[in-house]
């Protein structure tokens, strides 16, 4: 139950960014256009330094052990949100929008600074498997979700600097090359940024959209349900079945790591398809919003719960 507070207390701090974001929109100081240099900056800057510095670790034989594990949970627990999408999209007649939100988490952009305050910064290394499976299938699952059809863009995945910047930390591991302390530092420095800049952008965009039009929305509020309440549970039951926490050293840290990042609000990356390609973006953000504003209460709960099965 301690991890459930602590957990609780660090979202509090990020939602309160979240406001200060909101209230900058709201008193006119910023529009919610401005929100896209940050965005371009954390996805360019803040996340690759992040990711390389994760990387920047001895290795032992029970870190690749975790990070096999940690690869593994990732992969499988990515099939189970895949079913159930399916399934939810047949029973609920989920429309495109609908079905990619409830099954994609905010898993980079949320979960890297919670497993850093949390955990401390030895264990993002584990959050950063997840992240890789996640990316491949944005670009893939996720895009033919929301498109419907069309080539899958492969050159994007070949292109994201997040990839990149994963081979390059992968590569720096595996030779065990450490960079200089003044780089390291650099990277720790801009690192510290990723969540209060995730969350600011987050508090710009949800100013743009309409109260009453969040709050008339019955389908939005289906969506939230799902994702963070009804997929998180049963991923949940699968995480305790199966027993991951018992299979490695340390287990028990790595498979809370890699099911923290399923119970995340909606992806930003869901929005910003739904806005690249011209589909339902209002949509898309109000679900992005109410699902960010939402996950300071469903995500200590669902933790608390995960640890009741212990």
């Amino acid at each position: 139950m301690e991890i459930a507070f602590i957990l609780a207390g660090k979202i509090i701090e990020l939602t309160l960014i979240v406001l200060i974001g909101y209230a900058l929109v709201k008193s006119k100081l910023l529009q919610s256009k401005d929100s896209y240099p940050l965005s371009v900056i954390g996805l360019y800057v803040i996340s690759p330094a992040v990711m390389i510095k994760a990387f920047q670790i001895d290795y032992t034989p029970e870190l690749l052990k975790g990070l096999l594990l940690s690869l593994g949970m990732a992969v499988f627990l990515h099939v189970i949100l895949i079913t159930l999408g399916v399934v939810m999209k047949k029973t609920l007649k989920l429309d495109p929008i609908e079905h990619a939100a409830s099954i994609y988490s905010n898993s980079g952009n949320l979960i890297i600074p919670l497993v850093m305050s949390m955990f401390g910064e030895q264990w993002v290394i584990y959050a950063t498997c997840f992240i890789v499976v996640q990316t491949f299938l944005f670009w893939t699952h996720c895009r033919s979700i929301i498109c419907g059809k069309g080539a899958v863009p492969l050159k994007n995945i070949v292109k994201n600097i997040n990839i990149w910047s994963i081979i390059v930390g992968a590569l720096l591991f595996a030779l065990q090359i450490k960079l200089p302390p003044i780089i390291t530092g650099m990277l720790g420095a801009v690192g510290s940024f990723i969540g209060p800049n995730a969350m600011l952008v987050a508090g710009m965009l949800i100013a743009s959209i309409p109260v009453k039009s969040i709050l008339s929305s019955k389908r939005v509020y289906l969506v939230t349900f799902l994702r963070l309440i009804f997929v998180p549970v049963c991923l949940l039951f699968v995480v305790k079945i199966g027993g991951f926490a018992h299979w490695v050293e340390n287990g028990e840290t790595i498979a809370m790591i890699s099911f923290l990042a399923t119970i995340s609000p909606a992806a930003a990356t869901v929005t910003q398809m739904a806005l690249v390609y011209g589909k339902n973006a209002q949509k898309a953000s109000m679900i992005y919003g109410v699902t960010t504003m939402l996950c300071v209460f469903t995500m200590p709960l669902i933790i608390a719960l995960y640890q009741l099965f212990d």
